[in-house]
């Protein structure tokens, strides 16, 4: 992690203030290790994932499995929540349903708002089912779904990349890809192999002319497990032929590949397939680290092909803030997942459970009786006008986090740059910097001692994964501090908002520094005396876009304040004297 960025690889564009024309700009293609669009211009740099649209998966929906065997009903896959609400209100209602779920969940109003954020693009991941039936036929009302977020796009300055998220026959063997039999029989059944090949034909055919489309996402997260060992050659033939496929009708559109076992194991790309192609990972509840994501960098520097981290999330703003920052500061174009879930905080758009959802979600678990069909019907219309973005709730500070927007609370190890006294190991700069993050520390309570600042992680329960997706796990987890000593400083690259108006036109920017006692057990920290008896922990130097924030402190805080300056900036936070163990920045 302490190696500085290549001057190749620099940082993401800073946030745009608007969406430009897509269609005018050509297709988006490869140059070189980055993603562009046909002006030259950064493309697929901040997106997010509209799943649960077109292929339902049951965490969204907050359906779990029974507590115990035989007991409830599965509902994890898009086939075993069609078969629980047909069961649940009968077939032509269920049908009725999903018309009026597709109507609502996803519209232009999603779009409109993804791209008032500052994101640019969407990821679209798509069932085969939705487009095409058993019997290879296409199915025209799946299409007009596609094309409507295509036109909602266009209108509202974004690019989309499809992806199939389910091919036919499966191709993790899990719910992911409502396989029919829970095994991913894409790779041992000759028809489906057959269907998937003229799926994509299909859709290189329908949108080779189309720009806003950017990318041939081909297959979501193939052969996880023990599938990875099995199946490999024969992903490595699909990949294949399906490129080949596709560039028999479309010459121009970006294509991107996934690896094995969940898109983290690149070990089939060995060499470059298609010019105009990408390598997509995906990354979730993993130390958000530069070492994490080193094998993929070094597929980048080998292959000399972009990577894009296709979908990562499904976790607090903590671990947010610091993965994706090291995705931006490593110029890596990412997509965060998911948009819009049921009663599920790690969303921007939270949709809100009607009454009654209780009762069918409880039905599923086993845990309640079976609903009145018409009282399950009220609860399934409810659920339709619940999901209008209009009426969720929205949670601003994932967004905050994802694109370190302010108001945003960062934790201190998501910094960009750090400097160890005169030893500067990391680029201070916006454009050479990365993220430090920390595992739990080892015996000598000091991980990564090469680090260029030492990070601490202290209590904690033990054996708990402080990047979990569950918060009550997150809760049980340590502090992670980062140890600055006289003359130490570290960088955090932020996006100040524009100043909301207060009274008597003025507008600043606070930063609140929060500290604590960090030192392992059976470590006594030696810091320098602090000039100022005053300060408690140590005297500080705190910038904001090269400005002094003028500030104090208060107890084991310290707030200070700058004139505000929107745009892309740096906070950087030093140490003159004394020691700070710094846990978390809050810049308002």
């Amino acid at each position: 992690m302490s190696s500085t960025v290549s001057a190749t690889h620099p940082p993401l564009s800073p946030l745009a203030a608007s969406r430009p024309d897509v269609a005018a700009r050509s297709f988006v293609r490869r140059a070189g290790t980055r993603i562009v669009d046909g002006t030259g211009a950064p493309a697929l740099e901040r997106g997010v994932g509209i799943g649960t649209w077109l292929l339902p998966e049951g965490y969204m929906w907050g359906f779990r499995p029974a507590g115990r065997p035989g007991a409830g009903v599965p509902a994890q896959s898009p086939r075993e929540i069609e078969a629980l609400f047909a069961d649940l209100v009968g077939p032509e209602r269920a049908a009725t349903f999903w018309t009026r779920w597709r109507a609502s969940f996803f519209t232009e109003a999603d779009v409109a708002e993804i791209a008032a954020q500052g994101f640019d693009h969407v990821r679209l991941p798509i069932n085969s089912r939705v487009v095409m039936d058993d019997s290879g036929a296409f199915l025209a009302d799946g299409f007009t779904l596609i094309d409507a977020c295509i036109d909602w796009c266009r209108v509202h300055g974004l690019h989309v990349v499809l992806d199939l998220h389910g091919a036919p026959g499966g191709q993790t063997g899990t719910n992911i890809d409502d396989s029919p039999r829970g095994r991913p029989e894409l790779f041992t059944d000759p028809n489906y192999r057959a269907l998937t090949v003229a799926l994509w034909a299909e859709l290189a055919r329908r949108y080779s002319d189309e720009p806003v489309v950017a990318a041939y996402d081909l297959l979501n997260e193939p052969l996880p497990n023990e599938h990875a060992a099995a199946h490999a050659v024969d992903l490595v033939s699909l990949y294949r032929d399906l490129t080949a496929t596709i560039r028999a009708i479309d010459p121009d559109h970006l294509i991107m590949y996934e690896g094995l076992h969940w898109a983290s194991d690149v070990s089939i790309f060995t060499e470059v397939w298609d010019a105009n192609s990408a390598i997509q990972f995906h990354r979730y509840w993993a130390p958000p680290d530069r070492a994490g994501i080193a094998p993929h960098l070094e597929v980048r520097d080998r292959l000399g092909l972009p990577i894009y981290m296709g979908e990562g999330g499904e976790n607090g703003t903590d671990w947010l803030a610091a993965a994706f920052g090291l995705y931006t500061a490593q110029g890596i174009g990412w997509n965060f997942w998911t948009w819009k879930k049921i009663d599920n905080p790690h969303s921007p758009a939270v949709v809100v459970p009607p009454p009654g959802w209780d009762a069918i979600a409880g039905y599923a678990a086993g845990t309640h009786e079976r609903p009145d069909p018409d009282a399950a019907w009220a609860t399934l219309l409810a659920l339709v006008e619940a999901v209008r973005l209009p009426n969720c709730t929205w949670h601003g500070e994932v967004i905050a986090a994802l694109l370190h927007r302010t108001p945003v609370t960062l934790p201190a190890y998501a910094f960009s740059g750090a400097c160890a006294g005169s030893r500067s190991i990391a680029s201070s700069t916006a454009a050479e910097s990365q993220t430090g993050a920390a595992e739990p520390a080892d015996a000598a309570g000091e991980p990564w001692p090469d680090e260029p600042v030492t990070i601490r992680y202290t209590g904690g329960d033990p054996d708990v994964n402080p990047f979990a997706a569950d918060p009550a796990e997150r809760a049980r987890a340590g502090t992670f501090a980062v140890h600055l000593r006289a003359g130490d400083r570290v960088d955090y690259d932020l996006h100040v908002a524009e100043p909301v108006a207060r009274p008597g036109g003025s507008s600043e920017t606070t930063v609140t520094l929060r500290t604590g006692p960090a030192a392992p057990s059976g470590i006594t920290p030696t810091p320098t005396p602090p000039a100022d008896p005053a300060a408690p922990l140590g005297t500080m130097t705190v910038r904001l876009g090269g400005v002094a924030v003028t500030g104090a402190w208060s107890g084991t805080a310290w707030r200070g304040s700058t004139p505000t300056v929107p745009g892309a900036t740096t906070l950087r936070i030093g140490v003159e004297d004394g020691v700070v163990d710094l846990i978390e920045i809050a810049v308002r």
